[in-house]
């Protein structure tokens, strides 16, 4: 019998004991008029967390280096040099966060990730702070930690800069004030909540999803006093103030967000992905803890605290909506997992503490799963050794080999005569491509490349007169080369294959066998052909 065998016997049963065994016996006595009674104050705060954190953080920090940009960052360093209100894929904290990583460490890989690292280490703070208000001791807010800390999805996360570590810390941040107004009664906290909310939106959209479930499972729970009060609508019109640029923004550039995510449904939503979001479920959390969350969503659900039980209706909710609309992206609701760690980490607290092995067992199984997970999310191996991961994950592979496109592209644009430079466009089918250029070329000599893919589109053609188009097109991942050119004679007379996108390391990731073309003979000039290039994805 393994440990993860051993701990999880007891783990789901011990549950409705971790209710009674953990001071929180007094929630169970009525729905919205035992809202308003507070539980005793909570206990001592666990410091080891901190530590918990601030491993993850080191860690993270020194595989930053590791590989390469995704090319999330790279898109994100273009956007923070175009800063605006939102968008077209989100709203501006993630490039805000670039613009300052370019001012204080220019284009550099640990400057722009100790962003996202700095979340991580406060989501597993958070975390424990979690299980502390539903009335753990310092085992629960140690284990709640741990399991937060050793999270595939929060690590993975985290060492890139896009928008999900902050959006993980949004969420549980969140959670932690329900949770506190779940046990105290005091509605105050709402205003703490609008400012997380606020910052939430403003980071990714999906906070507003997680914000209104909320609000429907207080509903449902029989906690309308606990929402209707000047609290909740002071901290909702905080969090609102947060979300009136970006919907400025949106309104001046036709809903463009909107037009994206319905691209991003019909691609990834549907029946048939389902069967894949549950899978995914289960691997969001390291797997020995699994039974440990469904301990916690039992432990919310059985509450007659309306807002904690409000916390199991959002996740119930929210699982339904992604499956059905973004069924392929597993981690949609990866950050919901921090709360029900928490709460699992309390109801079966009173179990761990009866046998202090089992805490040994299960922190020793969850490090044995961990370590099975880290190489399909960290970049510790090496880059010549991660082509098997590509299917599980293709997100290591595809922070390979941008230096090569750069001079691929590089070699194709110089070998072209001054005089037809001068009447020439870099434009790139991916932003991703457009930003390793624009980032990474910058020392080569190479012009702004431009796209057509989502907010770079809106950053306009370049040379609006140009007569010569060197296209770097994506390899057969995303479309094949047949493909590829009959795409670009819908526009030139004159297409020619110039190069061929590699990387040394023989990783089949979007760019690999991708083509680099000189396009001449436009059909329309270049200004009229661009509002056809724009696409959302």
């Amino acid at each position: 019998m393994t440990p993860a065998d051993a701990s999880a016997d007891g783990l789901l049963a011990s549950s409705q004991e971790g209710l009674a065994g953990t001071g929180t016996t007094e929630i169970l006595s009525g729905t919205d008029a035992s809202a308003a009674v507070p539980l005793p104050d909570a206990g001592p705060f666990d410091r080891r967390v901190i530590w918990v954190g601030g491993v993850v953080f080191a860690v993270l920090m020194a595989l930053s280096t590791r590989y390469g940009f995704d090319r999330d960052e790279l898109y994100f360093l273009d956007g923070a040099r175009h800063l605006q209100a939102s968008y077209v894929d989100q709203p501006v904290f993630g490039p805000l966060l670039a613009w300052v990583s370019l001012k204080l460490f220019g284009v550099s890989l640990p400057g722009l990730r100790v962003w996202p690292a700095l979340a991580a280490w406060a989501t597993v703070v958070v975390g424990a702070l979690t299980a502390r208000e539903f009335g753990g001791g310092k085992r629960a807010q140690l284990l709640a930690a741990i399991g937060t800390a050793t999270m595939p999805v929060l690590l993975g996360a985290a060492h890139i800069a896009n928008t999900t570590a902050y959006e993980l810390l949004a969420w549980a941040g969140l959670a932690l004030v329900v949770a506190r107004i779940g046990r105290t009664g005091d509605c105050r906290w709402w205003l703490a909540g609008g400012l997380i909310t606020g910052l939430g939106v403003a980071d990714d959209h999906s906070m507003s999803f997680f914000a209104i479930a909320l609000v429907i499972g207080a509903l449902l729970s029989g906690g309308r006093k606990m929402i209707c009060n000047r609290w909740f609508l002071a901290g909702a019109m905080i969090a609102v103030a947060f979300e009136v640029p970006d919907l400025w923004w949106q309104a001046q550039h036709g809903w463009a967000t909107i037009a994206m995510t319905q691209a991003l449904h019909r691609e990834n939503g549907g029946l048939a992905n389902i069967g894949t979001w549950i899978a995914g479920q289960l691997v969001v959390v390291t797997l020995a803890l699994a039974r440990v969350w469904l301990a916690g969503l039992r432990f919310l659900w059985q509450s007659d605290r309306p807002l904690w039980r409000a916390m199991a209706w959002a996740y119930g909710l929210l699982f339904v909506l992604f499956a059905l609309t973004t069924g392929a992206k597993t981690y949609y609701l990866g950050a919901a997992y921090v709360y029900l760690l928490a709460a699992g980490a309390v109801a079966i607290e009173a179990w761990l503490q009866a046998c202090p092995g089992r805490l040994r067992n299960l922190l020793l199984a969850s490090a044995l799963t961990t370590a099975v997970a880290v190489p399909t999310v960290l970049p510790v191996l090496p880059a010549g050794d991660i082509g098997w991961l590509h299917k599980l994950n293709p997100t290591p592979g595809e922070t390979v080999g941008w230096p090569e496109v750069v001079q691929t592209v590089d070699g194709v644009w110089k070998s072209l005569p001054p005089y037809q430079r001068a009447s020439a466009v870099i434009f790139t089918a991916d932003y991703g491509e457009a930003g390793a250029i624009n980032e990474l070329g910058r020392r080569t000599g190479l012009p702004t490349a431009v796209s057509g893919h989502n907010s770079e589109w809106w950053w306009g053609p370049g040379n609006s007169r140009a007569t010569t188009v060197v296209a770097v097109m994506p390899g057969p991942v995303d479309i094949t080369s047949s493909a590829a050119t009959a795409s670009l004679r819908q526009f030139f007379t004159h297409v020619r294959v110039a190069a061929t996108l590699s990387n040394p390391y023989g990783i089949h990731n979007q760019e690999w066998d991708g083509q680099v073309y000189i396009c001449t003979g436009l059909r329309h000039p270049w200004a009229q052909l661009w509002p056809r290039l724009r696409h959302y994805d």
